[in-house]
């Protein structure tokens, strides 16, 4: 079997969704649509500049020596020390874009009473 694609991409479908329920909760709170566009254009932006940063790229050079199973053993480890990472940062990373969002809607709402 070949390699599955998906349409669209898991980063589409999760700025999908956050565009979505952003829209919905600004306009449950009253929000006007200058406001929730510039909100949703500001998560949308800062969210895939978050995407792209957890691309992780690296080599690891073993050791002569080792038999294929033991090869195979730590890369799994490395592989599963790394998810665990990328999950620790990712969580610390949205909550730290949420707080930088909702910053920059209060500015733009403070500019826009001026």
């Amino acid at each position: 079997m070949g390699e599955l694609l998906e349409f669209p991409s898991q980063q589409a479908q999760g700025l999908a969704y956050l565009d979505r329920q952003l829209r919905q909760l600004l306009a449950a709170k009253g929000a006007d649509q200058p406001l929730i566009d510039f909100a949703v254009g500001q998560l949308t932006t800062t969210y895939a500049e978050l995407s792209e940063t957890e691309q992780y790229s690296f080599q690891v050079e073993l050791p002569e020596g080792l038999t294929p199973d033991e090869s195979a053993a730590l890369a799994q480890q490395i592989n599963e020390g790394l998810v665990g990472l990328r999950a620790e940062n990712h969580a610390l990373m949205l909550k730290l874009v949420a707080q930088l969002v909702l910053a920059e809607v209060r500015l733009f709402q403070h500019e826009r009473a001026d």
